[in-house]
């Protein structure tokens, strides 16, 4: 018998009081709420959540995970790095090694939209510092590749805030690390209400991005149906969202049929012809919606509406991924986890892969190209009675969809 996951509040009180013992299967251990000493590892590494866990109905909570202590198994990936002090986790190297980018050629052109509530003021100059470590060349305002702008286009940017200038900051590196020649547009909204980062989506779509990454989630609602019609319905427009960092159960707007939901993977060095492999993060979020219809591309018979996720990339902290930031907290580099480093990894794939056709679908392209994916057969992210819906198998499931990018052809309409 499939299990269901629960929705609204109930969801999010259940998933808290398992979330410890759920993501132990990877030797992850949370951080304990401001004020409280880290749950230390056994082995492994030790993590927080960038943001705060949303305390009222339809607030969005960012989906970023940050290594606070222990060593990663990606712990200075990257072969060619100058720096005195190299920073750990996978780099643009590795990332498009693993992923098999064209990255050294593709993106010219296409801007790819990063939405994210509240102010990130160092943005552009941590940005900087990432790309000048790796190589890549810069971004910046000056010279036309980085914008940022208000959830209404102006620049009258919100308050800061230090969570989610690190999630701003994940975000902005793994765009880069993906698609290097891409531009990046940096949409911050007012607060991280669905509506608010709902209008910075329109504004991303409004400003020309072919490709708008959302790394944040929070529980299912009856107002769903509303929000993927007044922010996620963009014909011709790749929108990705991380399925979220509690295990098994849905968040939206991952949930949202107009998007492609990101699952979440462990991502290691193999002996196979690929020189890598990905196995089901134990975080990553998936399931059934219990509100959002199934999308017509999507044939699974486990759900009877939407099932999360569609497709996945690296997103498990142990195997986590360089990150620079410098706003307030502690500063410097950074190794991060969470669905928050698949969902951008993803949208720059899509823009490698080249603009959408104007009233498609991008949501819809993974599943007429599964070959060019790497299926990803093993991993749990919790219990649905031994399905494909918590479990890694061979085709299709929940954790991490029809699997990670292995070139740009499943990501072309």
């Amino acid at each position: 018998m499939v299990h269901q996951p629960l929705g609204g509040s109930t969801l999010r009180r259940t998933v808290s009081a398992m979330v410890v013992a759920t993501l132990s299967t990877t030797a992850l251990a949370l951080a304990a709420p401001a004020g409280l000493a880290a749950t230390p590892a056994s082995h492994g590494v030790t993590v927080a959540h960038a943001c705060a866990t949303p305390s009222q109905k339809n607030m969005m909570a960012c989906n970023a995970l940050k290594v606070t202590a222990g060593t990663p198994k990606s712990a200075h990936a990257e072969s060619d790095l100058t720096a005195a002090a190299a920073p750990s986790g996978y780099g643009p190297a590795s990332l498009q090694a693993a992923y098999n980018l064209p990255s050294a050629s593709g993106g010219s052109g296409q801007t790819v939209a990063i939405v994210d509530a509240y102010d990130d003021p160092n943005a552009e100059a941590d940005l900087a510092t990432y790309r000048s470590q790796y190589g890549l060349s810069a971004c910046t305002t000056a010279n036309g590749c980085f914008k940022k702008v208000d959830q209404n286009g102006g620049t009258s940017y919100p308050r800061g805030d230090s969570g989610w200038a690190e999630e701003e900051s994940l975000d902005l590196d793994m765009v880069s690390a993906a698609c290097p020649n891409c531009k990046i547009l940096l949409v911050e909204a007012s607060s991280a209400s669905m509506a608010n980062l709902g209008t910075a989506v329109n504004t991303a779509v409004r400003l020309g991005a072919k490709f708008v990454s959302n790394s944040y989630g929070g529980s299912e609602s009856a107002s769903d149906s509303t929000y993927d019609s007044s922010y996620f319905n963009h014909p011709g427009v790749a929108i990705t969202v991380s399925s979220g960092d509690n295990g098994y159960g849905v968040e939206y707007p991952a949930a949202s049929k107009y998007v492609t939901a990101v699952g979440g993977t462990s991502l290691k060095t193999a002996s196979n012809s690929r020189g890598w492999t990905d196995t089901v993060w134990s975080g990553a979020g998936s399931g059934c919606s219990g509100y959002d219809a199934k999308p017509t591309w999507q044939t699974d018979g486990g759900c009877a509406k939407r099932t999360v996720a569609d497709v996945s990339a690296v997103a498990d902290p142990n195997t986590g991924v360089a990150v620079y930031d410098s706003y307030r907290q502690a500063t410097g580099w950074m190794v991060f986890g969470g669905t928050s480093a698949s969902a951008p990894l993803i949208a720059a794939t899509y823009a490698l892969a080249g603009a959408p056709s104007a009233g498609s679908y991008p949501a819809s392209f993974p599943y007429a190209h599964t070959s060019a994916l790497y299926d990803v057969t093993s991993g749990s992210n919790g219990s649905c009675g031994g399905t494909y819906l918590c479990t890694g198998t061979t085709g299709y499931d929940g954790p991490s969809g029809l699997g990670v990018p292995n070139g740009t052809a499943a990501f072309t309409g």
